[in-house]
């Protein structure tokens, strides 16, 4: 069981209730948009389930538990930083600079970090896509957006750029490569 089931199980809450509450929920995709703030999220939160400080501080712990960075894909992107742009759009709180500096160390990897919360407005829309191309000074044509959600992917096809539908164990140097992207010389 994932630590985030075996946290719904120990609050006796529906499956898949935790991540609607965080993420997908009203209040969790205010934090993304940037309406309210992180800190507000995790304070109703707190109060939605009746949590004193120690068990916000294990639900959270608990609900990031589960969640790995993977390492190696991040090592890729480091490795085309020479050569090419690179930046990280992501629907994500006000505390996104901090996750991507403390708690999943790979700032270092990007030239320019994009957070839906900072932005207030969260991706597939087409204008988080567009200011990122415009801070880095790019086409569409010529960027390759890679994300993990299938609607995420369809929104920056639909500004011009090539997008890649990332799944765990995808050759994305070979994939990236019929795109144009070298890794190495």
């Amino acid at each position: 069981r994932t630590p985030r089931a075996a946290l719904e199980a120990l609050l006796d809450l529906a499956p898949g209730a935790a991540e609607q509450l965080v993420f997908n929920g009203p209040m969790g995709l205010q934090a993304q948009r940037g309406e309210i703030s992180a800190q507000a999220l995790w304070a109703w939160l707190q109060a939605e389930l009746s949590l004193d400080e120690e068990g916000l501080a294990d639900f959270r712990q608990a609900f990031f538990a589960g969640d790995r960075l993977d390492m190696a894909l991040v090592d890729y992107v480091r490795r085309l930083r020479p050569r090419y742009q690179t930046a990280i759009i992501s629907n994500a709180m006000d505390d996104l600079l901090e996750v991507v500096t403390c708690r999943y160390p790979m700032a270092d990897a990007f030239d320019l970090i994009v957070g839906s919360a900072y932005e207030r407005v969260m991706k597939p829309d087409p204008a988080i896509f567009l200011r990122t191309l415009e801070r880095l000074g790019c086409a569409p044509q010529e960027a390759v957006f890679i994300d993990d959600f299938p609607h995420n992917v369809e929104g920056a096809r639909a500004v011009g750029m090539a997008a890649v539908h990332y799944t765990p164990g995808l050759d994305l140097a070979a994939v990236l490569a019929r795109h144009g992207v070298k890794t190495e010389e």
